[in-house]
C-alpha cells in the first residue's frame, strides 16, 4: 500500500482545518500562566500571543481580501503587501483571551464570506498577482491559508516546548523540537 505524502487541494479537505484552528489554539492557550503565552525562542522571535495576533491580522487583511481581489481583477490588480509584523502594534494592551476571541470571530466571518462566494472547482485555477511572487492561483492561495494555519500551530507548540529546553536534561536528545538536528528535522535550532 502506497503512502500519500501529498494531497491535492479541495474545499472539502481544507475547510475542516480552517474551521478548527481557532479551537485548537484556544484549547492550547486558554488560561495558561503568562510565561507560556509570552515565552519566545529568543530575540526577534514570536510568542504564542504574537502568533495569535498575526493570525488575526491575516483574517482582516489577507486571505479573503486577496481572494476577492483575485476574483474581481485577476492578474490586473496585485494584492496589497501583507505586513507580517502588524500584530505587535495591533495587539498592544490586549489580553490573550481577547485575541483568541477576536481570532475565532474573525475566522468565522472569513469562512462565511468564503462560502458566500459560491466558488466552484473551476474557480480554483483563476489567477491573481502576488506583489512579490507574481502570478498565483486561487488554489495556491487557499492551500497556503491552510498550510499557514498548520505552520503557526506547530510554531506555537514549538515555542512552548522550547521553554523547557534547559530543563529536560538528557532527554533533549529525543526531542527534535528543542533544537536537536537529526533525521526529519532539517530545520534544527
Amino acid at each position: 500500500m502506497a503512502l500519500n505524502y501529498e494531497m491535492h487541494f479541495s474545499f472539502g479537505d481544507a475547510l475542516p482545518i480552517l474551521r478548527r484552528t481557532p479551537a485548537v489554539l484556544r484549547a492550547l492557550l486558554w488560561d495558561l500562566p503568562q510565561p507560556w503565552a509570552q515565552g519566545t525562542e529568543g530575540p526577534d522571535t514570536w510568542s504564542p500571543f504574537d502568533i495569535v495576533g498575526h493570525l488575526i491580522h491575516g483574517e482582516r487583511t489577507d486571505w479573503i481580501t486577496r481572494t476577492e481581489i483575485l476574483l474581481d481583477h485577476g492578474e490586473a490588480k496585485p494584492f496589497p503587501p501583507f505586513d507580517r509584523f502588524a500584530q505587535f502594534e495591533a495587539s498592544r494592551g490586549k489580553t490573550l483571551h481577547e485575541l483568541l476571541d477576536t481570532f475565532a470571530e474573525a475566522r468565522a466571518a472569513s469562512l462565511l464570506r468564503l462560502e458566500s462566494l459560491g466558488l466552484q472547482d473551476e474557480d480554483l485555477d483563476r489567477r491573481g498577482r502576488h506583489p512579490e511572487l507574481g502570478p498565483v492561483t486561487l488554489r495556491e492561495l487557499l492551500a497556503t491559508w491552510v498550510a499557514h494555519d498548520l505552520s503557526h500551530i506547530a510554531q506555537t507548540a514549538r515555542v512552548m516546548g522550547r521553554q523547557y529546553s534547559a530543563e529536560v536534561g538528557p532527554w533533549r536528545a529525543y526531542l527534535p523540537m528543542l533544537g536537536r538536528r537529526g533525521p526529519g528535522d532539517a530545520g534544527g535550532a
